[in-house]
């Protein structure tokens, strides 16, 4: 067990770094590259970028999309054949992203709204 958080804490720093690299510093720079991510809610829950924290936005879901691969690693590790593990992670990986961007796309509505 202790083999299994040391993972997912691994995986969870691993991806974080990854993300903010790659993804939230050229978002940063050039704000007309926005991530798919950051379409995905926009376009889904209506959110209005400039009435929003747009830097804020971007660190929190980099830090979703750490914690979902650091969960979905998790999961994958308590179980003990291979196969089954791969497979547990593909199903598991979409409906723990669409959950999650779920809760960030309603939050960010909500703060929306509450900032007109």
């Amino acid at each position: 067990m202790k083999e299994n958080i040391i993972l997912t804490v691994l995986s969870f720093i691993l991806v974080l770094i990854i993300y903010e690299i790659f993804i939230v510093n050229k978002a940063k720079k050039n704000r007309d590259k926005v991530p798919v991510e950051i379409k995905y809610i926009v376009k889904k829950y209506g959110i209005d970028l400039d009435k929003i924290n747009y830097n804020q936005l971007l660190q929190v879901m980099a830090l979703t999309c750490a914690f979902d691969i650091a969960l979905i690693a998790f999961v994958m590790s308590l179980i003990p054949n291979f196969i089954i593990e791969l497979l547990i992670g593909l199903i598991l990986f979409v409906p723990v992203i669409f959950v999650s961007f779920s809760f960030i796309g309603k939050r960010y509505r909500k703060k929306m709204k509450d900032n007109e």
